[in-house]
């Protein structure tokens, strides 16, 4: 199914579904990095691993 074409409620389903995921890092959850660009960067590397 295109992603133009998924109901709004599944895209929002399967956003949080990734954010929760992300938040399984102890680093992201507790945003443990006090500068925002070491911050975005783990977020990344998390994403790249998922």
């Amino acid at each position: 199914m295109n992603a133009e074409h998924e109901r709004p409620d599944a895209r929002r389903a399967a956003a949080e579904e990734r954010l929760k995921a992300l938040k399984n890092f102890r680093a992201i959850a507790t945003r443990f990095d006090k500068r925002a660009y070491v911050f975005h960067g783990t977020v990344t590397v998390v994403s790249i691993r998922l």
